[in-house]
């Protein structure tokens, strides 16, 4: 089977990251889902749940020397939500977190990588989210931000749409699409 990393940040949307899960498990991919420190403790009760619900561990640290990896290769990335530290992090190298590690050596590795950033009008404004959207970009990252993509709302708004997750799922595509 054709595997899906799904990489969720801080974000008000990874709370619903099971909807994601299932929909990309209806489209035949296998999905692995990886999660910051932050939104694992958001999740935290639900951790058993996100892993019956994928079949595999849900991963939010790096592995130890010589322990066995367990989950299969990827054969797609999607990174969301990613908050504006996560997407700053990603497109400085900056690895200290296991799914921004494995994000930014998948570039290296030529992995499709898709990537729906969650921030407000605020972070937006910030002249480094602008350098690092187009960092990622230039190295091959599928960016959905802006017009087809997510576009800010104001500081303390909640998208009355909701997340367009289904944006990004169609983003990555089906896991037969030439793999």
């Amino acid at each position: 089977m054709t595997t899906l990393y799904l990489f969720g940040s801080a974000a008000p949307p990874v709370l619903e990251v099971d909807g994601a899960i299932e929909e990309a498990r209806a489209r035949g991919w296998d999905v692995c889902l990886g999660l910051t420190p932050a939104s694992a403790r958001w999740l935290a009760e639900r951790l058993p749940e996100l892993e019956r619900l994928t079949g595999h561990p849900v991963r939010f640290e790096y592995k130890l020397p010589g322990e066995p990896d367990v989950w299969p290769k990827a054969d797609a990335i999607l990174f969301a939500p990613a908050t504006f530290n996560t997407v700053n992090e990603w497109s400085l190298g900056l690895t200290g977190k296991f799914v921004v590690g494995v994000a930014a050596e998948a570039i290296g590795k030529e992995i499709p990588t898709v990537v729906m950033p969650c921030l407000n009008a605020a972070y937006a404004r910030h002249p480094r989210f602008d350098l690092s959207v187009a960092a990622l970009r230039d190295a091959g990252v599928t960016v959905l931000y802006g017009p087809g993509g997510f576009e800010p709302n104001q500081p303390g708004e909640r998208r009355p749409e909701g997340f367009p997750w289904h944006l990004a799922l169609d983003a990555v595509g089906a896991p037969d699409r030439g793999r």
